[in-house]
């Protein structure tokens, strides 16, 4: 799936049944940078995870996380949020 500023794609090492990211087509580092940026963006990012979830069936619930920072596990550069769901989902994830 896709927009004009962002893009969605399965991920290639899925943590969960159904493991979508959505990423901005534009380059921001993290939540931070893209929030005091584009904080319009950062509404149709979540807009467009939500629209993944329905088109994949996710109507029993589906969880929408991203990381932002070393500490927390960000791993890439890029801001990224991951749809996953297509089985419960318990917390913190084992």
């Amino acid at each position: 799936m896709e927009t004009g500023s962002a893009i969605a794609f399965r991920d290639i090492d899925p943590k969960a049944p159904t493991h979508v990211l959505v990423i901005p087509k534009a380059h921001f580092a993290d939540i931070t940078e893209l929030s005091a940026s584009n904080p319009n963006l950062a509404g149709e990012l979540l807009a467009l995870a939500a629209e993944v979830a329905n088109q994949e069936g996710l109507a029993k619930g589906y969880r929408i996380v991203t990381n932002n920072g070393e500490d927390a596990g960000q791993s890439v550069a890029h801001v990224h949020f991951h749809v996953l769901g297509g089985r419960s989902l318990s917390w913190p994830p084992g």
